[in-house]
C-alpha cells in the first residue's frame, strides 16, 4: 500500500482517526460493520476518490464527515472542528447518490431556493443560480418543471445545488450516475475545473474509469475495509515492465529493436498499435458529426476469415 507523506495540519482538510460504523438491531446487537476502523487525511486542493463496489462503505464515510450519522468509534475532523459541528456545512457542498429536489419547482426557482436557505442576499443567489446553471448546461431548460428532467438532467441540477454556497470543500456521491457519455466527460471536466478553482473535491464512485481520470489519490475501500490508499499513478504502475512507443518504425527496424532487447535479456510481451478507449471513440464521432452534419461512417475492412 502506497500513500503521499504527510502535509502540514493546516493543509489537511479532513482528518480521520480509527473512525468506524457499526449498524446494531433492535436489542443492540451487532448487524453490519458499514466501515471498519478508517485513518485518512485528505489534503486541500485535491481531487480524492473513495473507489469500492456498491455497499463498501463509500457513502457511510460520507455521511460520517457530514455529520449526518455518528460513529461507532473514533473521530472525523473536518476543517480542524469535529464532524458533528453543523457550523462547518456553510463550507460544504454536497450532492448525494440520490437528489432530493422539489420537483414542481425550476431549475432558477431550485436554485433560489437552497440559496436562501444559506442567507445568500437576493441578488447574489439570481447572479450565482445564472452562472451555475450555464456550467452544468441546463441554459435551454431552466424554466421547466424538475419533474420533467431525465435522470441525467437531474444529477445536472443536483451538482449546481451543492455549489450554491460556493463551498470550499464539495462532496460528491456517484456525480456521473444516469449521465451518458458526453454528460460523463462535461461531469468529469466540471470535476477537475472545481480543483483549479481552488476546491477540495471528494468523489465517490463504483466506475472505475470515472475515477482514474480524475482524481489525484483514491482509497478503495471493501467490504467496509481500506484496501488501498495512494496517487492513481502509482498504483497503476506495473512495476518491473518497460514500454516504449515510437512511431514510423518499419518492419526491419522492428526486427533490430527486438534483437537488441533479446541481447539484453528482455522478454517480449506485445507489439502493436496502441488503442484508444471507446469513451474517446464516442466521443470523437459525436463531436465529427456536429462539425460535419451528414458525413457517412466509414465501411469497414474486413475481417480475417476465421480459423477453421
Amino acid at each position: 500500500m502506497s500513500s503521499a507523506a504527510p502535509l502540514p495540519v493546516g493543509d489537511v482538510v479532513i482528518e480521520a482517526r480509527n473512525l468506524s460504523k457499526v449498524y446494531r438491531d433492535f436489542w443492540g446487537r451487532s448487524k453490519k460493520a458499514a466501515l471498519k476502523p478508517l485513518d485518512l487525511e485528505i489534503r486541500r486542493g485535491e481531487i480524492f476518490g473513495l473507489l469500492g463496489p456498491n455497499g463498501s462503505g463509500k457513502t457511510t464515510t460520507l455521511k460520517l464527515l457530514l455529520g449526518l450519522i455518528f460513529p461507532t468509534s473514533g473521530e472525523a475532523r473536518v476543517f480542524g472542528h469535529p464532524a458533528t459541528d453543523v457550523a462547518k456545512n456553510d463550507r460544504i457542498g454536497y450532492l448525494p447518490e440520490e437528489s432530493y429536489l422539489y420537483k414542481f419547482l425550476d431549475a432558477e426557482e431550485t436554485l433560489d431556493f437552497y440559496g436562501r436557505l444559506f442567507g445568500i442576499p437576493a441578488e447574489e443567489r439570481a447572479r450565482r443560480a445564472a452562472a451555475l446553471i450555464e456550467m452544468v448546461g441546463l441554459t435551454r431548460d431552466r424554466r421547466r418543471q424538475l419533474r420533467e428532467y431525465s435522470k441525467g438532467m437531474t444529477r445536472r441540477i443536483g451538482v449546481a445545488q451543492a455549489l450554491i454556497n460556493d463551498p470550499e470543500l464539495v462532496l460528491l456521491d456517484e456525480p456521473t450516475s444516469g449521465l451518458d457519455p458526453i454528460g460523463t466527460r462535461e461531469m468529469k471536466d466540471l470535476i477537475i475545473d472545481l480543483k483549479q478553482r481552488g476546491k477540495t473535491v471528494i468523489m465517490c464512485s463504483h466506475l472505475l474509469a470515472d475515477v482514474e481520470d480524475v482524481c489525484d489519490r483514491i482509497a478503495v475501500l471493501h467490504q467496509g475495509e481500506l484496501k488501498e490508499l495512494g496517487r492513481v499513478e502509482d498504483l497503476l504502475t506495473v512495476t518491473g515492465v518497460t514500454q516504449f512507443r515510437v512511431r514510423g518504425l518499419s518492419s526491419e527496424a522492428c526486427e533490430e529493436v527486438r534483437a537488441v532487447l533479446a541481447r539484453y535479456g528482455g522478454a517480449e510481451i506485445e507489439v502493436g498499435h496502441p488503442t484508444t478507449t471507446l469513451e474517446d471513440l464516442f466521443l470523437e464521432v459525436v463531436r465529427d458529426t456536429e462539425a460535419r452534419p451528414g458525413r457517412r461512417a466509414r465501411s469497414p475492412a474486413p475481417s480475417a476469415a476465421p480459423r477453421g
